[in-house]
């Protein structure tokens, strides 16, 4: 019996790195955290589901109008009412997140809550990644004076290691020298 070995059609996948959390960014200098929160129901999603709750409400109401009850146009006014206004406070907060992208010797953090968004930049080199008090709690980056948590929509128990993460890349990739252009050598001339 003899075994032949032929190279494989397909390409062989790109060696992927062990990050939990983070993904490499498209041009492979970087790396990017999104920490989202985990709810069900996206703001589109929610629009649907209230105008679904809308139609049948409109097909009850229109059959008991028929049966001529006339209140019922009523309640169903005011049930579509607030039943808007619960799915309008719950969507607004929906697209929650924390952004942290690492690229260029630089960390930039962003944290999303409603229509606010809060943004720093924090040089790599300078970064310090600690828990903000104990086991479980946040995880605060520090540096050049300015402090800022991070691990909102996380598990207690993960938080502990998406620090662990963070201070992995910023040895790693946080220290690699800014990308340079292309054009550099003709606009040194």
């Amino acid at each position: 019996m003899t075994a032949t070995v032929a190279p494989s059609p397909w390409p062989t996948p790109a060696a992927r790195k062990n990050w939990q959390f983070g993904c490499e960014l498209d041009d492979g200098r970087g790396l990017r955290w999104v920490l989202g929160r985990n709810g069900a129901l996206g703001p589109r999603r929610h629009l649907r589901a209230w105008s679904l709750a809308g139609a049948v409400t409109l097909a009850v109401t229109l059959f008991f109008w028929w049966q001529g009850v006339s209140m019922a146009a009523a309640l169903a006014a005011g049930e579509l009412a607030l039943l808007g206004t619960v799915l309008l406070l719950y969507a607004r907060h929906a697209a929650d997140r924390e952004l942290l992208t690492l690229a260029d010797g630089a960390l930039v953090v962003e944290h999303r809550c409603g229509a606010r968004t809060e943004r720093m930049e924090f040089r790599a080199a300078r970064v310090r990644v600690e828990p903000a008090r104990a086991q479980g709690s946040l995880v605060e980056l520090s540096g050049e004076g300015r402090q800022m948590r991070v691990g909102r929509y996380l598990r207690p128990e993960l938080r502990l290691q998406l620090a662990q993460e963070l201070r992995r890349a910023l040895r790693t990739v946080g220290l690699q020298p800014p990308a340079r252009s292309k054009n550099t050598a003709m606009q040194q001339e």
